[in-house]
């Protein structure tokens, strides 16, 4: 496995896995590794002859308030956990090889999916993943992408960056990967204490008792809405949001009559957790 530090020479080795005909898969993420970035790249490792995993800490994605300076960060420990799979390259660089001194002039800016959901809250947040989603795909040139259905916003702001800018680059969905009880793999989980964790899993348990609902007639999205938060709120979560929402567009939807995405924001103590799934059909 190479780790590769700088810009110039993960394009270097870009330019030729290309010249050489290998497929490559890219699995982007911002550290702190478990098992769900594992599962990515597995996929990563299943769809193409080479697998590269980007680990960067993007700061042009955190607002002023938010955890940039403390999120978890543990590269010796990521690179073990990847010394185990099949990866061929680890490109780990820093702010300064990504964004120069001098700053950028040039974002990738979407108008509409942003404004659902986590973009409500971060406005900051959106324009950032996209414009480091689209630098990592023209550094590393892959065939495909793998990313995690837990952060669906960012999957449908990837596709939609895609789908408008002619990248060539396939994206892969991958299904959220679970703890047992039910909570949703992140390298958050680690802020929370003991007491929040055990409450936690309240967050996948209230999405499935919805989409059950919509399984069994319940059409009322207000009524959806209203049900869960008092749900959450009872085990001592604080919502910061509850949609009931086209998967496709975000927007929010009034009858369930169709499949629909569930999609929740959930604060316990400091830390913020989001989870989704989809429902109907």
């Amino acid at each position: 496995m190479n780790v590769v530090l700088s810009v110039a020479e993960m394009k270097e080795i870009a330019a030729k896995l290309r010249r050489a005909g290998e497929t490559v898969a890219l699995v982007p993420t911002m550290g702190a590794l478990h098992e769900g970035h594992l599962a990515l790249v597995r996929e990563a490792a299943r769809t193409s002859s080479r697998v590269v995993v980007s680990v960067f800490v993007n700061p042009t994605q955190f607002g002023p308030a938010e955890d940039f300076a403390r999120y978890p960060r543990d590269i010796e420990g990521d690179l073990r956990k990847l010394g185990a799979l099949k990866v061929d390259h680890v490109f780990a660089p820093d702010a300064a090889s990504m964004y120069p001194p001098g700053g950028s002039e040039t974002r990738v800016d979407l108008t509409r999916l942003p404004g659902h959901l986590c973009g409500l809250s971060r406005p900051h947040h959106f324009p950032g993943v996209a414009t480091v989603v689209l630098k990592l795909f023209n550094i590393c040139r892959p065939d495909a992408a793998v990313f995690g259905l837990k952060d669906y916003q960012q999957v449908r702001v990837i596709e939609r960056m895609v789908a408008d800018l002619d990248v060539p680059v396939r994206i892969v969905r991958h299904p959220t990967v679970r703890e047992p009880d039910g909570l949703a793999m992140s390298s958050r989980n680690r802020y929370l204490s003991a007491e929040d964790r055990a409450k936690a899993p309240v967050i996948f348990a209230t999405l499935k008792h919805l989409a059950d609902a919509i399984a069994r007639g319940e059409r009322d999205a207000a009524r959806l809405i209203e049900l869960a938060r008092g749900r959450i709120s009872d085990a001592g979560g604080s919502v910061e949001y509850l949609a009931v929402a086209d998967p496709d567009t975000l927007d929010d939807v009034a009858v369930a009559d169709r499949p629909v995405l569930i999609a929740a924001a959930v604060r316990f103590g400091g830390t913020r957790l989001i989870d989704n799934v989809v429902a109907g059909g």
